[in-house]
């Protein structure tokens, strides 16, 4: 072996941090698993003065001022799925992100369904 240490990556590749680094060890979220298209947003509540948020967890909370989905989220961090919902869980179980919701909207009355029904059968 050469006096020199062995690169495992070219210059253009830049550092490389391992995914249960950046989660701290954990493997997959707690509860249930968020959607790709759940959709979140920052709560405005500040953090509890003793929670150290990573970076990653501190870019999250900058770009869902504005509504984001997860899958959203996971392709501008560049983290795997995993990964995000691991940070998203830990970001929600802290208040500091909620899931929104969309405004529920006014189903069609019976009679209009059965008339779109009784429609599409004589297609």
């Amino acid at each position: 072996m050469s006096g020199h240490r062995e690169r495992w990556l070219d210059d253009d590749a830049g550092p490389l941090v391992r995914p249960y680094a950046i989660t701290r060890g954990r493997t997959r979220a707690r509860g249930r698993a968020l959607d790709l298209v759940t959709i979140l947003v920052t709560s405005g509540d500040p953090p509890p003065p003793r929670l150290r948020l990573s970076p990653e967890h501190q870019r999250l909370l900058w770009l869902c001022q504005i509504p984001h989905t997860v899958a959203d989220l996971a392709s501008r961090l560049e983290l795997p799925l995993g990964v995000m919902q691991v940070l998203l869980e830990e970001l929600i179980e802290h208040h500091l992100l909620r899931i929104d919701l969309p405004a529920p909207t006014e189903l069609p009355d019976l009679a209009t369904l059965r008339r779109i029904r009784d429609e599409l059968r004589t297609i």
